[in-house]
């Protein structure tokens, strides 16, 4: 499918998935229509992680979405998931492109345009830009948080490659982020601690679809 297309993306996080485990949240993710997936699962060790990412890769594979790693370019590979994602304190970009080869989706984390244009200089497939509207899943600096929509339209305008909103976006909130030139939008809790994570997931994917028309009309 690849990062052009993904209206929707999944960070997964058991920690607030309400009991239920990664592949039940996944697989309604993927019933809800998901576009891509990143096994993020930062508490647990490499070796859950390979397992895990065997079962997501078996049910992504079916449905046709992309998988993604976070950070673990060994798991990437380990698991034949479709890329990585790398943050600013990751392995550098052409690091990840160099070991996982030229096929392989690598993203990666920005808050800047600095940032942005550093990594499509380097070889980025796609970004992850926020956090847009700030988030409660990961400790980051307080200058990196809330940049809200206008950073996504600025980023958006500064590189060529896709660039995907996150941090803090839900349904409500997501249109916003598609108008200012994101092609999607990633979450985490909106759809892993959604009461119905399917129904979750359909929701937002119309939002981004329909802001999205909006903007390509203007």
């Amino acid at each position: 499918m690849g990062p052009t297309n993904w209206g929707t993306y999944l960070v997964t996080q058991a920690s607030i998935s309400e009991g239920r485990s990664t592949p039940e949240i996944v697989r309604a993710a993927i019933d809800g229509g998901i576009d891509a997936v990143q096994l993020r699962e930062k508490a647990q060790s490499a070796r859950s992680r390979y397992e895990l990412g065997l079962e997501l890769r078996e049910l992504t594979a079916e449905a046709g979405v992309d998988l993604l790693v976070n950070d673990r370019v060994d798991v990437a590979e380990a698991i034949g998931a479709d890329g990585v994602h790398v943050g600013q304190s990751d392995l550098p970009v052409p690091v990840a492109r160099e070991l996982l080869g030229s096929e392989a989706v690598v993203g990666c984390s920005t808050s800047t345009v600095e940032e942005a244009r550093q990594a499509e200089a380097d070889g980025a497939d796609y970004l992850g830009v926020g956090s847009v509207y700030g988030t409660t899943s990961k400790d980051i600096p307080e200058a990196e948080t809330g940049v809200g929509p206008e950073r996504i339209a600025e980023i958006a305008e500064a590189v060529s490659i896709p660039v995907v909103g996150i941090g803090g976006i839900t349904a409500d909130n997501a249109a916003p982020v598609a108008e200012a030139g994101a092609v999607g939008v990633a979450v985490i809790s909106e759809i892993t601690a959604a009461e119905d994570p399917a129904a979750a997931t359909a929701e937002l994917a119309r939002t981004v679809e329909t802001a999205k028309d909006l903007e390509h009309r203007e």
